[in-house]
């Protein structure tokens, strides 16, 4: 049995941003019941731990650097038996809100210093030095905010393997030359074949460069990065690093999206009573605000409000979407020029455009089932959970032929209509004529009955759950066990 250290910088139910959050709250409860030997560790954000269940603290650190002990503190995740453990400093991490960002949605000052101490941290652990009886055979790092690790375990001896997953290649942790002497890291580690980028601190290096292993959540993502166009300036370290990096779809957790039991739904449904699925848009409509007409097409998008979701191009087309008779729902924060943009296109289509700014989790499940479609026009998309949340929940998915998108969604050509696979609406280039023709199709479609009920049910249908993916990472697991 493989003893798996996962160390990552959130993980629902105790703190999320994004789509990361999602991923660790499930993708370990899925590896431990594999039997793995498998252990979370997260920082101890104040937030976090006062969801937490029943802590108490297990050890003290003693970090390098830092003139005070860190406590490990020993709980569970929410909901599951899986053993969770929190890096306790409380002038790093005993702070409300965003994990990352402070209340002027700018990065908190000290963030290099916070997540190297939670590094520092996870080796001590990874390396049996935390007093406890129990040593990983293989420590896994997600994004930036742990590229640290490998960078550190690779300067000892008789360490455990390493995996660094990129969960998106944008977000590199990148900080001043001056950082990177505060930190007092070791001096060879200052190298362009190491941590420097650019004369900058690259903390996803770390994991770049000196895991064992690197993987994607996405066959075509890990292809992509590759490329000049995807690969933030990393491509050819990637692509040096080709034969070791592999892209894993990611999964859902279909015990907490899975509209046959979804607690925050009015009506829950299934492929064998898709029927019940149409109760709940009547309420997304009034939640919003809009007029209750079952039969106008409603359109639902939830995530960043950022570029890399193509929120430019939505916000594009939305004169040409507003000109048929739709209502398009949107839910999420970013940018503060594209929220006001947003804002502003919702006061002047009253009654068929409504935004609510922010995130909220009951909403979000809502608008999956509530939604008639899913608009992801993605510029780039490592993997992407809506589009599954989509399938799964019978609401059809209008995306870009890009990353996870790509694999998939499968698109509903008239030949794939015939096979009986196709599953939602593609497109290929990031132009808003593209997004708003792919609509069009979508709303073509949908004036069919037996092909539209044939696509919600071939998406209803399909396998996301974690338990296939959770399998092909305890393959690599064994593999790199077994070859260090």
């Amino acid at each position: 049995m493989p003893k798996i250290l996962f160390v990552a910088s959130e993980a629902h139910p105790l703190i999320k941003t994004g789509g990361l959050g999602d991923i660790i709250g499930s993708l370990p409860v899925a590896l431990a019941s594999l039997k793995t030997d498998i252990r979370l560790l997260l920082p101890a954000y104040r937030d976090a731990v006062a969801r937490a269940e029943k802590l108490s603290p297990v050890a003290e650190l003693h970090v390098s650097g830092f003139p005070e002990p860190v406590r490990l503190l020993e709980g569970r995740l929410p909901g599951t038996q899986l053993i969770t453990w929190f890096v306790d400093y409380p002038p790093a991490f005993g702070r409300a809100g965003n994990p990352y960002l402070d209340s002027h949605g700018l990065p908190w000052i000290d963030n290099a210093l916070r997540f190297a101490l939670f590094a520092r941290a996870a080796v001590l652990l990874a390396l049996g030095r935390a007093g406890l009886n129990w040593r990983p055979d293989l420590v896994h790092c997600h994004d930036w905010q742990t590229g640290l690790v490998p960078a550190l375990l690779a300067q000892e001896k008789n360490r455990p393997a390493s995996i660094f997953t990129i969960h998106n290649l944008s977000y590199q942790g990148l900080f001043p030359y001056q950082t990177f002497t505060e930190l007092d890291l070791p001096a060879p580690l200052w190298s362009f074949e190491a941590l420097e980028f650019h004369g900058q601190l690259s903390f996803i290096k770390g994991g770049l460069v000196f895991a064992d292993w690197l993987t994607t959540v996405s066959p075509t993502y890990a292809s992509e990065i590759q490329t000049p166009e995807f690969g933030s300036g990393l491509d050819g370290l990637l692509r040096h690093r080709s034969d070791r990096l592999t892209g894993i779809l990611n999964g859902i957790d279909g015990k907490v999206w899975n509209p046959a039991h979804d607690p925050f739904l009015f009506r829950r449904y299934s492929a064998r009573r898709p029927q019940d699925k149409h109760p709940n848009k009547s309420v997304l409509q009034r939640e919003f605000g809009l007029p209750a007409q079952p039969e106008t097409p409603l359109i639902g998008m939830v995530g960043r409000l950022v570029q890399q979701k193509g929120i430019d191009l939505v916000i594009e087309t939305l004169p040409g979407i507003m000109r048929r008779p739709v209502q398009l729902v949107v839910l999420g924060s970013g940018d503060n020029g594209y929220e006001a943009a947003l804002r502003r296109q919702a006061q002047r289509y009253p009654g068929r455009l409504a935004v609510r700014i922010g995130y909220d989790e009951r909403l979000a499940h809502l608008i999956e089932a509530g939604a008639d479609m899913f608009l992801m026009p993605s510029r780039f998309e490592p993997c992407g959970l809506n589009q599954l949340y989509s399938m799964c929940y019978g609401t059809i998915p209008i995306v870009r032929r890009v990353g996870g998108l790509a694999d998939t969604v499968i698109d509903a050509t008239e030949e794939n209509l015939k096979k009986g696979n196709a599953t939602g609406i593609v497109f290929e280039e990031a132009r808003a004529s593209q997004l708003m023709d792919a609509v069009d199709r979508a709303l073509a479609l949908q004036k069919n009955p037996d092909h539209w009920q044939k696509l919600m049910l071939t998406g209803m249908r399909e396998d996301f759950s974690w338990h296939r993916r959770a399998a092909q990472y305890l393959r690599l697991y064994r593999h790199l066990t077994q070859s260090i």
